[in-house]
């Protein structure tokens, strides 16, 4: 029945689906991306799980919500790094930036786009620094994506009253819409890398997958939501995960101290795990991460 975003769509870390910017808006296209968002509440409403997977992007958008930086990693990982630079940079002001940016059409044509009105000749200050982050990340998410969002949306809200949905966040809400299948262990510790001195049978690591087995079915699907982006996984396997440049396993590497949470790189499917000293620690670390924070976010 999503037929009517299939072929309109690209593909983001290989499982997610977006609208694509290479069609024109016309009213017949409108109709589908609106019925295919009435698609999307029927199954809300009706319980019924669907087998299609989008970006953290879109969920954001059907919950009215902004998009935030993490969801520009599943699009350009290296737009999304200059972002996180320009987060910790000082003297912006010397970059001579505005709340303008150039963009390169399909034609090849190259037009100017202001982040709000008269942006040309604003320039970009540390005073102002957070609001030009917060418009270049709706600009990178939305950019000629933003009326076919819109119409999805609206047809889903067609069917499902805003109040429903509204104590979700965008994870919940792809569980609720994709489900929640169970997980292969198995695999998912066959098809893990290590870094930074880690192995399978490090004391660490041993903890982790320890405490890996104490977790519900969901409890490691928020944790691989952390680290990946997304809870879905390839019909393949963890074997077929894909980063946002091409395959990519799920990775474990030795960081921080004791006293730090674990922290994620979704762009390389990467946790970043401190050498915890024991199980139960490494236990209500992880669940804190996973259950508390978000992997990036615009402060």
């Amino acid at each position: 029945m999503l037929g009517g975003i299939t072929p309109l769509s690209t593909t983001s870390r290989g499982i997610c689906g977006w609208a694509n910017d290479h069609h024109c808006i016309c009213n017949i296209l409108s109709a589908r991306f609106r019925f295919s968002g009435r698609v999307l509440g029927l199954a809300l409403v009706h319980g019924y799980l669907l087998e299609a997977w989008f970006t953290r992007a879109l969920y954001r958008a059907l919950l009215r919500l902004p998009p935030a930086l993490e969801d520009v990693d599943a699009l350009d990982a290296q737009f999304a790094a200059s972002l996180r630079w320009l987060q910790t940079a000082r003297c912006v002001s010397s970059l001579e930036l505005t709340f303008a940016v150039s963009e390169r059409l399909a034609d090849g044509r190259v037009l100017e786009r202001e982040l709000k009105t008269g942006g040309r000749d604003v320039p970009v200050t540390e005073r102002n620094k957070k609001e030009y982050l917060e418009r270049l990340v709706r600009w990178r998410v939305e950019r000629g994506v933003a009326e076919q969002s819109e119409w999805l949306v609206r047809g889903f809200h067609e069917v499902v009253d805003p109040r429903l949905v509204g104590a979700f966040d965008a994870r919940e809400l792809e569980l609720v819409i994709a489900g929640a299948p169970e997980l292969d262990v198995p695999d998912w510790r066959n098809n893990t890398e290590y870094r930074g001195g880690y192995h399978d049978s490090h004391p660490v690591i041993l903890c982790f997958w320890q405490a890996i087995d104490r977790f519900t079915n969901e409890q490691r699907l928020r944790l691989v939501q952390f680290v990946t982006g997304t809870s879905s996984i390839p019909y393949e396997g963890f074997s077929a995960l894909r980063g946002s440049t091409g395959p990519r396993r799920f990775c474990i590497e030795r960081w921080g101290r004791i006293e730090s949470l674990p922290r994620a790189h979704t762009c390389f499917n990467r946790l970043d795990l401190p050498p915890y000293p024991t199980l139960q620690l490494l236990h209500e670390k992880l669940l804190l991460a996973v259950e508390e924070t978000n992997t990036f976010g615009i402060e």
